[in-house]
């Protein structure tokens, strides 16, 4: 004859069973998360400090120190750190926290792992807002292509919600996941037409069309930096209702989320979040779907600890990606868009033949 465990017994003899991603219990895998953390801090830390010093001329730790704290806009290097590669640096930490919380926003929302900031016809809406804005209007102020493709983005996710609301069952992942994969491919051939139709609009197009950090100055942050801080807030906040979404929409509502204002709070930090990195720095692609896959190896599929340490696992790959582009050609660079994509295609081949992608 068996007899039943008490409650609490259950509870405890749960708690104390081995975790799936670290150790055993639930204070190992605490730890083990928190070691991860630290160790991706240090690689943000390195990335940064690399991406101050390696380029088409090396630069001695010393001199970086003193071109950022001790400056003499005499010497060339000092010129070079604060004018050049501070401004890339930053752009590469802000640029690339926007867009892998975005890339892990739409996978935990879509409950897709191979979806990224393209999913909702975000990128497709604010490439083709700020082609039309220099096609047409003749804007090539990089400062103000953030309002067109913040306009850009947020007209085409509105679109995409909305087509995929329609019907008894209202929004789910797969409906508006279509709805985006159909509007990107509009809004895509739109932007081609546009493109084509003026040699000036492809000049100025074809440089920001691949997707870069070098080459923007400081002087954009002021606009894009509290867009993108309200997008994580967002995001940040999102993160045990997502952790519930993740069980069905049913056991979401039984354990009190408010489905509408979640899928609302994401879907407005994806448009700010994705709007102003493809502004800044043009459609860079795979950072938002490699990043959230890695760092789900490494934590397991609670969003309470995906989301953070995403935000900063993305900067130290875009930087890294971008250090590779500065030096691996023999003259000139590549621009950290290719690289990215160079690196994301055989990663996502690899994602797509596992047997057990991520779970989400």
């Amino acid at each position: 004859m068996t007899t039943a465990s008490p409650p609490g017994e259950t509870i405890s003899a749960r708690r104390d069973a081995p975790g799936p991603y670290s150790g055993t219990g639930l204070v190992p895998r605490h730890r083990h998360r928190l070691l991860v953390l630290l160790t991706a801090l240090a690689l943000l830390l390195a990335m940064s400090v690399l991406s101050l010093m390696v380029g088409a001329r090396a630069i001695a730790p010393g001199t970086v120190w003193d071109a950022l704290f001790h400056f003499d806009g005499s010497l060339d290097e000092h010129a070079m750190v604060r004018e050049l590669r501070l401004p890339r640096t930053v752009i590469g930490l802000v640029v690339g926290a926007a867009l892998g919380l975005c890339g892990a926003l739409i996978q935990a929302f879509t409950r897709n792992p191979l979806a990224d900031p393209g999913v909702l016809g975000v990128n497709a809406g604010a490439g083709f807002a700020v082609t039309f804005a220099v096609g047409v209007l003749g804007i090539t102020d990089p400062a103000r292509f953030v309002w067109f493709a913040l306009a850009g983005a947020f007209a085409l996710t509105v679109i995409v919600y909305t087509l995929g609301s329609l019907g008894s069952d209202r929004a789910t992942p797969v409906k508006l996941t279509l709805a985006g994969v159909a509007l990107t491919a509009v809004f895509s051939g739109l932007t081609s037409a546009l493109t084509l139709k003026s040699l000036a609009t492809l000049d100025i197009m074809r440089f920001w069309g691949v997707g870069s950090i070098g080459g923007r100055g400081l002087d954009i942050l002021p606009v894009a930096l509290p867009l993108i801080g309200a997008g994580i807030v967002l995001g940040l906040l999102s993160a045990r209702a997502l952790n519930a979404l993740a069980l069905g929409d049913d056991s979401a509502r039984a354990l009190g989320v408010r489905l509408g204002t979640t899928r609302a709070c994401v879907v407005l930090a994806v448009t700010l979040l994705a709007g102003t990195g493809v502004a800044v720095a043009g459609p860079i692609a795979f950072v938002g779907l490699m990043v959230p896959h890695v760092v789900r190896w490494f934590t397991g599929p609670d969003q309470r600890w995906i989301l953070p340490l995403t935000l900063v696992v993305a900067p130290a790959f875009l930087l890294a990606a971008d250090i590779v582009g500065r030096v691996v050609l023999p003259s000139g660079e590549l621009r950290v868009g290719l690289v990215t994509a160079l690196v994301g295609a055989p990663v996502l081949i690899a994602l797509v033949r596992r047997r057990n992608v991520s779970g989400l």
